[in-house]
């Protein structure tokens, strides 16, 4: 009998969203690692207690990081890897991700410049067509790279919110907020950008 992947406690989640998001407040924490705030704020008070993560109080205040929490992350994710047995698969889904990582980043740049005559400007949006002509691009994307996400999720299901935040910023950039594909903090180049610094950490490779 094959036994279904574990799902990644909260504490381990949170600490690994801000691995991969970086500073943020509370609610963007909680809605990136698909908890509930009460949740979220839970995992925080008890990292913070073990000193893997730190507070900055105010109005544009937000939670981080400590260099221990960097460290415990990086462990506990390789750990998590192994346990679940899912090395192969999610390296298997990574290569693949690489495949169409350049695309994605062509896309990007074709929805915030253009070429004309050998020069690229900023697309100023003005014509509608052109714009359309893109999203569809990324809507011919987002359906290939869908399986990527399934596959990754079905070896770690914390992957599964990739897809669900990928397809939510497609939505909204077709339903009429097209910053959602490349110029929002929520975005599909952000999450996408996310997605995979999350792999090179699961992975233990290094971006550089």
């Amino acid at each position: 009998m094959i036994e279904a992947p574990r799902s990644t406690g909260d504490d381990l989640l949170v600490l690994h969203t801000l691995r991969c998001i970086g500073f943020a407040a509370l609610e963007r924490v909680a809605d990136v690692a698909g908890l509930q705030a009460s949740e979220a704020e839970s995992a925080l008070i008890d990292l913070a207690v073990a000193g893997l993560v730190t507070h900055e109080p105010g109005d544009f205040g937000g939670w981080s990081l400590t260099g221990a929490g960097r460290a415990a992350d990086a462990e506990r994710i390789r750990d998590e890897l192994d346990a679940a047995g899912a090395r192969a698969a999610v390296t298997r889904s990574y290569e693949d991700f690489l495949v169409l990582n350049p695309e994605l980043l062509d896309l990007c740049t074709a929805w915030q410049m253009r070429s004309a005559d050998g020069f690229a400007t900023p697309n100023d949006h003005t014509d509608p067509a052109y714009d359309a002509r893109v999203m569809d691009r990324f809507a011919d994307f987002h359906r290939r790279a869908e399986p990527v996400c399934d596959d990754l999720a079905a070896a770690l299901p914390r992957f599964g919110r990739y897809r669900v935040r990928l397809a939510r910023a497609l939505t909204r950039a077709v339903s009429g907020a097209p910053q959602y594909l490349a110029d929002d903090m929520e975005s599909y180049h952000t999450v996408w950008f996310q997605l995979h610094e999350d792999l090179l950490v699961t992975l233990g490779i290094p971006r550089f």
